[in-house]
């Protein structure tokens, strides 16, 4: 598959997760297997007031590569100096978010409040397409009701002022992740739009995308909650769509998988607040597993990276016996 000039080796996409999607995150997602790998959502505002933080969410390595940064915000000169600035600092596509639903988020005009505002949209997306060069995409919901409207009028802007691909989640903006999303809304806008649509929503397991891609012809697939604490979903993806088994994730992988995502994030973030997310997030990678709740209780208490290694092989030598 193909978003502007950038060819995937996977047509698997990561979900830009808010909180979640930082470099380490991304890194075991990608090694995991997936095609293209999504920062969390980013403020324009933010970048343009010169947050060294904010700058900090769109940091990357090669070994993540291809990397797309997802920006919001509703002021269209806001927004394409926002956008210059993913290009210069290494963003491999850049991602407009057109369906957060958050309270504040909305009243800012920004995310799926731009659904309502066309104009503003067009004169937002022109302004990006007339100042980088690096592929461009968008993230839609269906919009304010379960007709699909809204997202189609915004799909049909979007592909006219050169956006490259566009990721539809079929569930309204008021849904949240409530209820089902409407796969027949992605068959439609891929009848009616020429570039790539990346489908997303209620993919939970390998087959779910499988079924996703057939269903409604999309071009890829973007999954989101489903790889926390399962990034080899992307992996098992691939596996189905050749026709191979899925091969299950053996014990060794789990848990060397834990190792690196602490040993990551203590190089990112500092190793006490690496060990203050990993106090939560280890758990993450045990759900199911005989005596989980044991080694959950145990990693709530750690401040070191030693320690959080030595709770990780005490409990693998526990499930290996």
């Amino acid at each position: 598959m193909k978003i502007g000039n950038l060819k995937l080796d996977s047509i698997t996409v990561s979900a830009p997760l808010a909180g979640i999607s930082n470099l380490p995150f991304r890194l075991i997602v990608k090694e995991a297997g997936c095609g293209l790998v999504c920062s969390e959502m980013i403020s324009a505002n933010a970048l343009a007031y010169g947050s060294i933080k904010t700058k900090n969410m769109m940091c990357s390595c090669e070994d993540e590569k291809p990397l797309s940064v997802q920006i919001f915000g509703s002021d269209p000169v806001i927004m394409a100096d926002a956008a210059a600035m993913t290009e210069e600092a290494g963003a491999d596509i850049l991602d407009i978010n057109f369906g957060c639903s958050v309270k504040k988020i909305l009243k800012s005009g920004a995310g799926a409040a731009l659904m309502r505002d066309p104009e503003k949209t067009k004169a937002i997306l022109t302004k990006i397409r007339a100042i980088i060069k690096i592929p461009f995409t968008i993230k839609l919901r269906s919009g304010w009701d379960q007709s699909g409207k809204d997202a189609f009028k915004i799909a049909k802007i979007a592909e006219d002022c050169g956006v490259d691909a566009i990721t539809f989640h079929p569930r309204t903006a008021t849904q949240g992740f409530s209820g089902k999303a409407d796969w027949s809304l992605i068959t439609a806008m891929k009848q009616q739009i020429s570039i790539p649509i990346i489908g997303n929503g209620d993919i939970a397991e390998p087959g779910d995308a499988v079924n996703m891609l057939t269903q409604t012809g999309c071009d890829a697939v973007m999954a989101g909650r489903a790889a926390i604490g399962n990034p080899w979903i992307f992996k098992q993806i691939q596996m189905l769509l050749n026709g191979d088994d899925i091969a299950p994730v053996d014990l060794t992988t789990r848990f060397d998988t834990m190792k690196r995502y602490l040993e990551t994030s203590v190089k990112y973030f500092g190793e006490l607040h690496a060990c203050r997310m990993m106090r939560s997030r280890l758990s993450w990678f045990v759900k199911g597993l005989p005596a989980s709740s044991r080694f959950r209780e145990s990693i709530t208490r750690i401040k070191t990276q030693a320690q959080g290694e030595a709770l990780i092989d005490e409990y693998f030598n526990f499930l290996s016996r």
